[in-house]
């Protein structure tokens, strides 16, 4: 069966859960046509996600020639050389490129990152307002906090944040073909600025995560110029992109539900539960990459052939009721939370850690400084990118004033948990 959906459309990224069931019910794989990839089978079930995700052997990212299977024939060549990070790669490349970034990692110990992730909040919440209300959060919180943790981590100047911002707005701004060869001259500057600072690396030294993979393949590491060029992208990409999401998307979800805000700020420990839900209810990655079927295989039922795509709905997995209960319903205090948000099998994110301490950072330091923030206006002008694979409210403008803000209106239940929301 082939479904109809528009996966960039306002009703589906307003409601997600209401879409993913009615797409569920066409069967745990559905074909469709994806944006900017095509036709592909796509998954809605956690199971039919796990097994692809965990079976690397029969659904790669790379087809037999080599070549990425989410890149089209029309994509120029710059891409590919981007493309080709370990996001992309099988085995044994993969493990490859991904011994030499986890070992410039240890070097780097991220939960000792927290003080100075929670002193970048606690500034940069100090200033939401600094340019006027109301604020737009996503623009002057949300993406500047992942961008400066990500940019000091690997050892980027400060001063160059104002590119980093340009440059994320512009891959958001990705919706369509049109956009994406728009997108194109931005890649082309990260491109030189990122082989600038690794040359820099090279040459100078340094503090930072480019210095330590830079010294990693001194010491020998198996790794091209263009493979380095593109860890970096990605990382600087990866590590500010998707955080950005979950941030906003969370603070979007506490402003427009007091009950389960109130619960968070009785106590700030019970932040990291708190983000397992926002990972599995914002899911900021809707998506994998498309996945080429190697062999003809089966899964959950479903047949696929060889040559077939196959992307994992990770939105879909995280709503699937048969691993969750209400799915539907944000609870900040599931236990347990399976959600696949950062994936599973050899492509586990890299970053979880970092993005998981980032966003209960995020939501401290902003609801502690501003007690009384509230959305500048009704929930229902709220809107979310038309980028495909990603949820992300465009702008979320927020005000701390007492009065004129706005929450969304909940149904009266006598049994309603302070820490539900339909």
């Amino acid at each position: 069966m082939t479904a109809r959906l528009d996966f960039t459309s306002e009703a589906f990224f307003r409601d997600p859960p209401k879409a993913i069931a009615a797409l569920r019910m066409s069967g745990p794989l559905v074909a469709t046509r994806f944006p900017l990839v095509g036709n592909v089978w796509i998954t809605t079930t956690h199971d039919a996600t796990a097994q692809v995700l965990k079976d690397g052997a029969t659904f790669t990212l790379r087809k037999e020639d080599g070549d990425v299977a989410s890149l089209r024939w029309w994509m120029p060549s710059f891409v590919r050389t981007i493309a080709n990070n370990m996001l992309t790669m099988d085995e044994p490349d993969h493990t490859r490129l991904r011994s030499i970034v986890d070992e410039a990692f240890r070097r780097r110990a991220i939960v000792a990152m927290e003080p100075r992730i929670r002193a970048i909040a606690d500034g940069l919440a100090d200033e939401l307002f600094a340019e006027g209300r109301p604020a737009d959060l996503v623009q002057r919180y949300a993406r500047i906090l992942p961008l400066a943790v990500i940019s000091e981590l690997l050892g980027l100047p400060l001063a160059d944040r104002p590119k980093f911002i340009a440059w994320g707005n512009a891959m958001s701004s990705l919706t369509n073909v049109v956009s994406f060869f728009r997108l194109l001259w931005a890649f082309r500057k990260m491109r030189a600025y990122l082989e600038q600072q690794l040359q820099a690396a090279r040459v100078q030294g340094g503090e930072g995560l480019i210095a330590e993979l830079v010294q990693v393949e001194r010491e020998g590491a198996q790794i091209t110029p263009d493979e380095m060029v593109s860890m970096v992208f990605l990382l600087l990409a990866a590590g500010s992109e998707t955080t950005t999401h979950l941030i906003s998307g969370s603070a979007y979800e506490l402003l427009r539900n007091p009950g389960l805000r109130d619960w968070l700020e009785q106590d700030w420990s019970r932040a990291g539960l708190a983000v397992e839900e926002f990972l599995r209810f914002v899911s900021p990655v809707q998506f994998s990459k498309p996945r080429y079927v190697r062999r003809d295989v089966e899964v959950e039922g479903v047949r696929l052939r060889k040559g077939d795509r196959v992307m994992v709905m990770l939105a879909a997995a995280n709503m699937d009721p048969a691993m969750h209960d209400r799915p539907e319903s944000l609870d900040l205090e599931r236990k347990p939370n399976r959600h696949l948000s950062f994936r599973t099998g050899i492509h586990f994110c890299l970053g979880h850690q970092l993005a998981r301490i980032e966003a209960a950072c995020a939501l401290e330091a902003l609801f502690v400084r501003w007690p009384k923030l509230g959305l500048a206006v009704d929930p229902s002008q709220i809107h979310w990118r038309k980028r495909p694979g990603i949820r992300m409210i465009a702008k979320l403008p927020v005000t701390a004033a007492v009065h004129g803000t706005f929450t969304a209106a909940a149904p009266a239940m006598a049994d309603r948990s302070p820490v539900r929301a339909e």
